[in-house]
């Protein structure tokens, strides 16, 4: 087994926190929906599976209040999603005004407790990190899409910008989010547009949903400069993004003199995801993490997309034991393992898993070289 997260951080008041619910155990978006899969109860039950998780550390997310929600929400829009959940259904004026119920945001039981149960989780978050915490993780968090009167993306509210706002009226200076996502984290980046206090960055496969964050071009003009693109080819590997992040990452955030960070961690760049083409291992996003978290002294990890329900709760539950500090071990215990055998897929990927998605958390790397589509991306984000 590998170390407590006791022994990894003596100093119980500096230990990393844990904000989950069991809402997203039963809730679905429904059954043919990429978000039909449990992901965030497959983390907190392989996290406490691995004796990574004591209870207390844990905290229940609270729920957003819809004046809470409409620190960036038009609250048009937030009564509209609770009045969606309140009749499970919109009427056509209400899906063409604010996306719900088409473009893959469909109305189910849960569509205003459950994100504003992810939004309640960030905003917590941002309130401990203000109050004394250093590390703060919210798996259902990460709703970088979300737009101010609408759904898009799969994401209802935009909990990254919310948690952040509150970081800024809290009197943090400067927050730097970082956004590793497959998808470009656009409902980020245009709600701060305009604010120096705020940089983004998103390294996010080139040609995919939503067709933004192209470089440092139109798009970073369009948010003032601070926005750093870094659209990446399809095949992206792990010596790749190992590139990306030394050779971007970490001179631009360093430069940048955070005084809080935001990292949206979506496991949908990782090779076994449906929904990319990308290529990467989880070990090189767990990389990522380790090494932008150091950018700063608070530190809020938030999920995002995600798709394979296996390789989305190894993938978290590893970020959980790099924010801890813990090692993961070569074969899990079999506690974890039954976790793993108990889920189930209805994609064509999940009717063989391999055994290692059962017996393992870490990925086998997967190096290769750095393309010139990469290391011109980089050239781009870095020019004057």
């Amino acid at each position: 087994m590998p170390e407590t997260t006791q022994a990894a951080f003596p100093d119980a008041a500096m230990r990393p926190r844990f904000i989950g619910s069991e809402i997203y155990r039963h809730s679905s978006y429904g059954r043919k929906h990429p978000l039909a899969i449990p992901r965030v109860s497959t983390c907190i039950d392989l996290c406490r599976a691995m004796g990574w998780l004591p209870d207390e550390v844990y905290q229940d997310s609270p729920r957003a209040t819809p004046a809470q929600l409409a620190h960036f929400h038009d609250s048009a829009y937030v009564a509209a999603v609770q009045a969606a959940e309140r009749e499970q259904a919109v009427s056509d004026e209400v899906r063409a005004r604010h996306g719900l119920g088409a473009n893959g945001n469909p109305v189910f039981p849960e569509v205003f407790r459950r994100p504003a149960t992810a939004s309640g989780g960030s905003i917590l978050a941002a309130r401990l990190l203000l109050g004394g915490a250093g590390t703060v993780y919210n798996p259902a968090g990460g709703t970088h899409h979300g737009r101010p009167d609408r759904a898009s993306g799969f994401c209802y509210f935009n909990d990254p910008v919310l948690a952040i706002l509150t970081l800024l009226d809290g009197g943090i200076g400067r927050v730097l989010y970082v956004d590793v996502d497959a998808h470009h984290g656009d409902g980020v980046q245009d709600a701060f547009h305009d604010d120096s206090r705020v940089l983004t960055m998103s390294v996010h496969e080139s040609g995919r949903w939503p067709m933004t964050g192209g470089g440092r071009g139109a798009a970073s003009d369009r948010a003032g400069g601070m926005a750093r693109n870094i659209p990446v080819p399809p095949g992206f590997n792990d010596s790749e993004m190992d590139y990306v992040l030394e050779a971007a990452l970490l001179p631009l955030g360093e430069a940048f003199e955070p005084d809080a960070i935001v990292i949206q961690c979506g496991s949908d760049a990782l090779s076994e995801d449906p929904l990319s083409r990308l290529e990467l291992s989880n070990g090189a996003l767990w990389h990522v993490v380790a090494n932008t978290a150091r950018l700063a002294p608070r530190v809020l990890c938030l999920g995002g997309g995600g798709y394979n329900p296996w390789s989305v709760g190894r993938c978290w539950a590893g970020v959980w034991a790099t924010l801890n500090g813990l090692t993961v071990p070569d074969r899990l215990p079999d506690a974890a393992e039954r976790v793993l055998r108990g889920l189930s897929w209805r994609h064509s990927r999940g009717r063989n898993p391999p055994e290692h998605w059962f017996t393992t958390l870490a990925d086998a790397p997967r190096h290769g070289p750095v393309r010139s589509e990469v290391r011109n991306a980089v050239a781009s984000v870095l020019a004057p």
